[in-house]
């Protein structure tokens, strides 16, 4: 979506297509619903669980009298502590991992702005914390990984008017290292998880419906792939920690230690100054990746004439944007009303509405008729043509392309938005065929904008398909970014399928109701947190 996107961003177009054919090479091996990469958050919060779980078992023998010796012991459990503790690790490692690609697609997809910049700024914090914990928890250990990392950040400490005595003196062995030491990271690795619950909360408040789990299948492969490795590799033991010798050779974690190197070579002031301006513009990636004002996406909103209080935009919109409200003008049903500082103008309200009241500026259902009126006036369609309805923000990228594959390419700025009075209108005046194309589901740039697509098509959620279209001449597809290969394939058959048909015949004047019914078992089911 280059419109909303800075110029900090437009710089980073070849890195977004990069990202988008290795997806579509993940793709070819797991399938959109399992690739990993468009679920990397959700996998993030598996891990969370893995390591919660993991470390709990861990605690059990951990004494912090004794560190090294008690880590030691469970090391040497075959049947449980060895393969626990490095399940432990080795999920401590991919959730950082997972976090990184999480953060990186956000950015790239221009998500850090608006009203999602609080996801973002919870997400830095969440970063934080994690960093913490895998600080505290290599610490624990006392090896001489946990040694150096204990040092440099007593170093780094010592540089603030905070303690009358330096802090780091406890690290050099001129005297037993305090007991509460220990009993301070002890109890900051288990109290900072408590902080990670309660920034995760934040950073899904904005959201309908929040999905924070991968697909079960992907879930349990993932434990499963985890503990296969924590078997096969156990995580090694490094040497006891020992203040008062300067080892050798100092293993370091990329994950949690990666900026080891660069800090010992730096005096303390220099490291706070260039942490906090690299946290400072981390932080401040809401604002510099705004778009200019003039190209910002305008906000959803109501014609009260229209707005019939059905309720289905209330049900639909993926970031809470809209709330029911009594009216003012006698009529005893509730209005629409769309908070502008939480849409994010992803249009999926103007699918949903079968009276098209709602939408943002010139992407309403009456807009989009209008347009594909225009478009019928330019392009006459035979009963042999597909009309390739392309989200332009995947679906293999073709949206600026007059054709693919022998179809005609209808772009749409994202296939949530499209309301399936075009459908119809394409149908009915002459089209053999059309096929709708949008993002995967585990990566929509807005939000369940596919699934709510295909139930109004398929499956007569409001705003649907109306009957006297010909289910046979409609289909649904989709595909990311870079899976131009997986468009052309699916095309070809779907045009081959169209030919085989008896042709249709146009209709001269196409006219297309407006009528709204509420499904019975929405709000039964929507109650119930089930999605009809």
């Amino acid at each position: 979506m280059t419109s909303e996107l800075s110029n900090a961003q437009g710089v980073l177009h070849p890195v977004r297509r990069l990202l988008s054919r290795l997806d579509a090479v993940v793709d070819g091996i797991y399938g959109w619903r399992y690739n990993p990469l468009y679920q990397s958050g959700t996998i993030a919060v598996a891990l969370f669980l893995v390591l919660l779980a993991t470390g709990l078992y861990l605690l059990l023998f951990y004494r912090i009298g004794s560190p090294y010796a008690s880590v030691e012991r469970i090391a040497d459990q075959t049947w449980t502590g060895a393969w626990i503790r490095s399940m432990h690790r080795y999920a401590s490692d991919a959730a950082m991992v997972a976090i990184g690609i999480h953060a990186l697609r956000m950015f790239l997809r221009g998500r850090s702005w608006g009203p999602r910049a609080m996801a973002w700024l919870s997400g830095l914090v969440l970063v934080s914390l994690f960093l913490l914990i895998g600080w505290t928890g290599f610490v624990m250990v006392w090896d001489v990984h946990g040694l150096v990392l204990a040092a440099e950040g007593a170093r780094i400490l010592d540089a603030l008017p905070i303690f009358t005595e330096p802090v780091a003196r406890a690290f050099i062995g001129e005297g037993p290292m305090p007991g509460a030491f220990f009993f301070l990271n002890y109890f900051l690795h288990i109290a900072v998880p408590l902080g990670v619950a309660l920034f995760l909360y934040i950073h899904v408040a904005r959201l309908s419906r929040p999905t924070l789990l991968p697909p079960k299948a992907l879930g349990w492969g993932l434990v499963a792939a985890l503990f296969v490795l924590a078997v096969a590799w156990p995580a090694p033991m490094h040497p006891a920690a020992d203040p008062g010798v300067v080892p050798s050779e100092v293993p370091l974690n990329l994950f949690y230690g990666f900026w080891l190197p660069l800090t010992r070579l730096l005096p303390p002031g220099w490291v706070w100054l260039l942490g906090l301006g690299a946290v400072a513009l981390v932080a401040s990636v809401p604002l510099w990746s705004r778009p200019r004002k003039a190209a910002l996406p305008e906000p959803s909103s109501v014609d009260p004439r229209s707005c019939t209080g059905c309720e289905q935009c209330f049900h639909d919109c993926p970031y809470e944007a809209i709330s029911m409200v009594p009216r003012h003008d006698g009529r005893e049903t509730l209005l629409a009303l769309v908070d502008r500082d939480l849409c994010v103008s992803c249009g999926i309200c103007a699918g949903s509405c079968a009276p098209m009241g709602v939408g943002p500026p010139k992407r309403t259902g009456k807009d989009q008729i209008q347009r594909v009126r225009a478009y019928l006036e330019e392009v006459r369609p035979d009963p042999t043509d597909v009309i390739l309805i392309s989200c332009s923000l995947g679906a293999g990228e073709v949206g600026d392309l007059e054709e693919f594959s022998g179809a005609r390419v209808y772009p749409v700025e994202c296939a949530g938005n499209l309301h399936t009075s075009v459908v119809e209108f394409l149908i009915r005046a002459g089209a053999g065929g059309v096929m709708v194309a949008a993002c995967p589901g585990r990566d929509c740039w807005n939000r369940e904008g596919p699934q709510w697509t295909r139930e109004r098509l398929f499956h007569d959620r409001e705003a649907e398909l109306k009957p006297r279209v010909d289910r046979a001449r409609v289909a649904f597809i989709q595909a990311g970014a870079g899976d131009r290969r997986l468009m052309a394939r699916e095309v070809r058959a779907f045009r081959e399928h169209v030919v085989s048909l008896i042709p249709p015949e146009p209709e001269a004047d196409v006219q297309i109701g407006v009528e709204c019914e509420v499904p019975e078992h929405t709000e039964e089911e929507m109650a119930e947190g089930l999605l009809p």
